[in-house]
């Protein structure tokens, strides 16, 4: 069983580092709240009607990876992998198929390309592409704390669902 580690960044880096080093941190915390658990664990839905689940949450984030780093900031659209026009939630409908093997796998492989695609741009410099809801560029501080932002949510929903499935809680 793998182990995470997370450390919070420096206090006193400079802005960069900093929105890299939350970015990451709150990466490492939706790993952490995921450790240990079975597929089936990692599928269970938070509370009926909803589809919310640790893995669904990841496999979002996938997307979400995706999105920003590779759609939006270097124009590189490789299609969706989870949902689809006709499934706009596929990311959170799970089968017992879907394992975490290959949703981790996958995220991690998006966090590795974000990275490497993030590298090249500065923190002012506008993506190459667009959103597709409001057709804005975005320059890579904003891409960062929307990031922030978005695993932030998620991991406060990871925190309710890992203590719905066997009682574990934590930051």
């Amino acid at each position: 069983m793998t182990t995470t580690r997370r450390s919070e960044p420096s206090e006193t880096a400079d802005e960069r580092t900093m929105l890299e080093g939350w970015l990451d941190y709150h990466r490492e915390t939706l790993a952490l709240k995921c450790e240990g658990l079975t597929d089936a664990q990692l599928r269970t839905a938070s509370v009926e009607p909803s589809t919310l689940s640790l893995m669904g949450l990841v496999r979002h984030l996938a997307e979400c990876e995706r999105g920003w780093f590779r759609k939006v900031l270097m124009a590189d659209d490789p299609g969706p992998i989870y949902y689809s026009d006709e499934d706009p939630d596929g990311e959170f409908r799970l089968s017992e198929a879907d394992t975490w093997e290959e949703a981790h796998t996958t995220w991690r492989a998006e966090i590795e390309i974000a990275r490497r695609n993030a590298a090249a741009f500065g923190l002012d410099d506008l993506s190459k592409g667009r959103s597709r809801f409001s057709g804005k560029q975005f320059n890579l501080r904003w891409i960062y704390t929307h990031m922030i932002e978005e695993y932030a949510r998620h991991n406060g929903h990871a925190d309710l669902i890992r203590e719905r499935i066997d009682g574990a809680t934590g930051d």
